[in-house]
């Protein structure tokens, strides 16, 4: 059984793949990731978010560069087939069907 705990941290990722997905470039900073987290009911410090992207990287979902002291994440062929439901990634939730 997965505390809830870890569903909330898989839901956060889902939330900031599906938000770098949407992005024309697939990237965002860490400073708006925070925010969009914030929209849908992730009230999560910055360094929770540095937490879930470095976990997002170990699972091939994305790249991060670092711009001075701001992670920048970049979505990967997998974090976008998760995303789109061809592939799924253990340990990030699984995207719910379009309506």
């Amino acid at each position: 059984m997965v505390s809830f705990e870890e569903h909330s941290a898989r839901d956060a990722r889902l939330v900031i793949l599906r938000g770098l997905n949407d992005q024309t470039d697939g990237r965002m900073n860490e400073a708006l990731l925070t925010q969009l987290l914030l929209t849908f009911g992730h009230n999560r410090s910055r360094e929770y978010v540095r937490t879930q992207l470095n976990k997002l990287k170990e699972l091939d979902a994305v790249t991060i560069v670092q711009a001075g002291t701001v992670m920048i994440a970049s979505i990967t062929r997998a974090g976008i087939d998760h995303v789109e439901r061809r592939s799924i990634i253990e340990g990030i939730a699984r995207p719910s069907p379009e309506e």
